[in-house]
């Protein structure tokens, strides 16, 4: 019997290696997997490459990962915004390695590595320093870069719904960069709210099939001071 729901966070991350890449869901604060990011800090792995949206915000989630010193490199769009001060410091005192890529192609490298893609030329970034020490060429009088699949051994995204089979249905924007990752990972680790019998989902809703899913672990909503529930977007 295929039951993919497993007991807790620590149980869903053990074996993470030091060195791996993690592809970690979320687009700024929507979307973004905190419980599995907090596991991964209590799992202990280090000198790891992450690959997000962005770079962080305040000093939970992202953040606090990058606070722990434990992250080599970060691949994303968005290293900075008015809360990224986590980044800025460890950017400005060279202890972490950043590789900026523009979002459009942060999206395509990772869904090329999911569909079995070697690489793909895009006209994005040509002429510029994101360019530089890539291959170029010129196809029907228009200029293009030669980009590379980004391949994940870890993804954690955060969905709303599931099932034991690992089938994810997302609320809203938090659906952001999930699917592509949890396509371009070895292993892939999603957060749900709900998990619900099999046959339960309807097979149109059903964006990220349970082919793609390693482990299911359900997780509370966060409480807010007022007393209500933070459901995050």
């Amino acid at each position: 019997m295929i039951d993919k729901i497993a007991s807790s966070v620590a149980d869903a991350l053990a074996g993470t290696a030091d060195g791996a890449t993690i592809l970690i869901g979320g687009f700024g604060t929507a979307g973004i997997p905190n419980e599995l990011i907090d596991g991964l800090i209590d799992q202990g792995a280090r000198e790891l490459t992450v690959v997000n949206n962005n770079a962080g915000n305040g000093d939970a989630g992202l953040a606090r990962l990058l606070k722990t010193g434990r992250v080599r490199k970060i691949v994303c769009s968005f290293p900075r915004q008015a809360d990224s001060h986590v980044f800025d410091g460890l950017f400005r005192a060279g202890s972490i390695e950043l590789e900026l890529v523009p979002q459009g192609n942060l999206a395509e490298r990772l869904r090329a590595a999911g569909a079995g893609i070697g690489a793909f030329f895009t006209p994005t970034g040509f002429g510029t320093e994101l360019a530089a020490g890539k291959e170029t060429r010129q196809i029907n009088g228009r200029s293009y870069v030669l980009e590379m699949p980004i391949h994940g051994d870890l993804a954690l995204i955060k969905a709303e719904t599931g099932d034991r089979w690992g089938n994810l249905v997302y609320r809203k924007a938090a659906r952001n960069f999930g699917p592509v990752m949890a396509t371009a990972a070895r292993r892939t680790v999603a957060t749900v709210h709900e998990i619900v019998e099999l046959g339960a989902l309807d097979p149109e809703a059903i964006v990220t099939p349970g082919i793609h899913v390693t482990h299911v672990v359900r997780v509370d909503r966060v409480a807010t001071q007022a007393g209500g529930f933070k459901q995050a977007a």
